[in-house]
């Protein structure tokens, strides 16, 4: 077994909380924005779909022009 100094352990943390998920985000907006217009057309259901399935396109949307603006 191998064994992981003190710095190479705090490298791999810092590399990990580098990464963020705009789906994630889009996906707790979403909800958010989805549950109002769930209320305001009276149907809290289909309000919540709808506003995960924006929040997951926006989120890929964001998380590509991510990757595309690292790898230039």
């Amino acid at each position: 077994m191998g064994v992981l100094n003190k710095d190479n352990k705090q490298k791999h943390n810092e590399e990990e909380t580098d990464e963020t998920s705009y789906i994630a985000l889009g996906m707790s907006l979403g909800i958010s924005f989805g549950v109002a217009l769930g209320l305001v057309f009276d149907n809290l259901a289909v309000g919540i779909a709808i506003g995960i399935a924006l929040g997951v396109a926006v989120g890929a949307g964001m998380d590509s022009k991510k990757s595309k603006n690292k790898s230039k």
